[in-house]
């Protein structure tokens, strides 16, 4: 089976309320002062203020920074830092999804790396040095696990492109998974990080690092997406929302430490070049990229097709196969995922870029089969 490494949350809490234990952390830790990371829109519907009023009632002070895009810059970071200097902060409380996560990582590791300020070197696995600023993660989306990887995803605006950047010194220190600070998503949002973390369950089960430990987890999760992502979309009842909390949790306990894909491959390009959701991206790739992949992984798909619920008894490895390919594609449909990137207005003429970024992207290597500029594009030109 080999050596498997798994790096993970020191402390994780779940469950309604559990936002709550974020003053007990803090007070047992002995840090001072925050640096409040988040975005605009969660500040402006009132999450941002549920998080600051646990702060507030156990008088730990902070500063504020929300200047954040949905695929966050190189700036956003550098202007986090600053940000961070100023407050004469000791620790952050990341309050988002992927976006403000991945932010308040980049700028934790280049506080305590300064060497790495610039951002685009720490792209791939950096030569870091030192253990972030400690991280207080309360995700506010039912997708990216951010609080749970070693990764983060920045965006080079000067080259239109996305760096993955993988760090072990960067996972946040505690994890928060309340799922009262998700209700505010439209349902769009519900849809495009649910099925992000289908993605990353999916595409963690079959990458070549795959193990029997991260198995485990990505089946799960799968099986819960399957149950729970319709409700959460259609009514944001709080069995689903916290259903797919935990789910969306559990993918990335497995994927953040064995690996991704091609999907995640192409999908890094669709929101660097042209600002695409990074879940809407997933969503409308993974049945197709599913499909080029079934040679390589028939046993491990019939698997997926009975955690989406699929019953495959009777059933041929092939049959199954495309029993899971088919459950996934009617999961995206039902929750409103657009089909093809005509619909998300990607000019036809960009789809040679795309093709040579996505190739050059670190989750490529993970993909379970081997792929060359040509499949890839063939495969973007197969969802147009």
């Amino acid at each position: 089976m080999g050596v498997a490494r798994y790096i993970l949350n020191e402390t994780s809490y779940f469950g309604i309320g559990s936002r709550e234990n974020l003053a007990t952390e803090v007070k047992a830790r002995g840090y001072r002062k925050a640096l409040l990371v988040s975005d605009k829109v969660l500040e402006s519907c009132g999450v941002l203020d549920k998080v600051k009023k646990v702060l507030d009632e156990a008088n730990i002070p902070y500063d504020i920074y929300v200047d954040i895009k949905q695929n966050p810059t190189v700036k956003n970071c550098k202007d986090g830092l600053i940000a961070f200097n100023k407050a004469e902060a000791d620790f952050i409380v990341a309050v988002g999804g992927g976006s403000v996560i991945d932010t308040a990582k980049a700028i934790a590791i280049t506080k305590n790396n300064p060497e790495f300020e610039d951002i685009k070197s720490l792209e791939g696995v950096a030569p870091t040095h030192t253990k972030c600023v400690p991280i207080i993660a309360l995700p506010t989306t039912c997708g990216t696990a951010a609080e749970v990887t070693i990764n983060y995803v920045i965006t080079l605006e000067d080259e239109d492109r996305k760096i993955v950047c993988v760090d072990p010194k960067d996972i946040p220190l505690v994890a928060i998974v309340d799922a009262e600070l998700m209700l505010t998503m439209p349902n769009r949002t519900i849809a495009a990080t649910g099925m992000d973390a289908l993605t990353h369950a999916i595409e963690g089960y079959i990458t070549k690092g795959a193990h029997i430990i991260s198995d485990m987890f990505e089946l799960k999760a799968v099986e819960l997406i399957a149950k729970h992502l319709r409700g959460a979309v259609a009514n944001k009842n709080l069995e689903d929302m916290e259903g797919m909390s935990i789910a969306q949790y559990i993918a990335g306990m497995g994927f953040s430490n064995v690996g991704l894909g091609i999907v995640h491959s192409m999908a890094h390009p669709l929101g660097a070049v042209y600002d695409i959701p990074h879940g809407v991206a997933n969503a409308l790739l993974l049945p197709t990229v599913m499909e080029f992949n079934m040679s390589a992984c028939l046993d491990k798909y019939g698997d997926i097709a009975k955690a989406m619920g699929v019953d495959t008894t009777g059933m041929s490895k092939e049959r199954a196969a495309q029993a899971a390919v088919d459950a996934v594609k009617k999961l995206a449909i039902d929750v409103g995922i657009p089909q093809t990137l005509r619909e998300l207005n990607i000019p036809k003429e960009g789809l040679p870029k795309l093709s040579k970024d996505a190739l050059a992207d670190v989750c490529t290597g993970g993909n379970p089969k081997a792929v060359t500029l040509e499949d890839i594009e063939k495969l973007y030109n197969k969802v147009y």
